[in-house]
């Protein structure tokens, strides 16, 4: 279906039935795009498998759109570059740079 392999914005919410946890977990991953996963359940250990199997940024358990400044957000895949909010995004500013000067005289040469 569309609807389950776009990133859709919105209050919309696809559903689908699964026999097993390792087919809702294939489902979820089979799509170009990650953004964010909400899982609801009772089960701790189900959630724990889950939300870690999952290709996405962003996994909510039994709540959904629950934003913080404190907690990274962003998307693997095709969804987004980078972290929002917390440490993650001061990256996105940031160059990185390598200065190498021989030392000559020293007991490591």
């Amino acid at each position: 279906m569309l609807i389950v392999q776009d990133e859709i914005f919105g209050p919309v919410m696809s559903l689908m039935k699964f026999k097993t946890i390792e087919e809702a977990i294939m489902r979820a991953n089979n799509t170009k795009y990650g953004l964010a996963a909400g899982i609801v359940t009772k089960n701790l250990d189900i959630a724990n498998t889950v939300s870690r199997s999952i290709r996405a940024g962003i996994v909510w358990i039994n709540c959904y759109f629950i934003f913080r400044s404190d907690i990274p957000y962003g998307g693997y895949k095709h969804s987004g570059f980078g972290r929002e909010y917390e440490m993650q995004a001061l990256h996105q500013y940031l160059q990185q740079k390598s200065v190498v000067t021989p030392i000559y005289n020293s007991l490591w040469l």
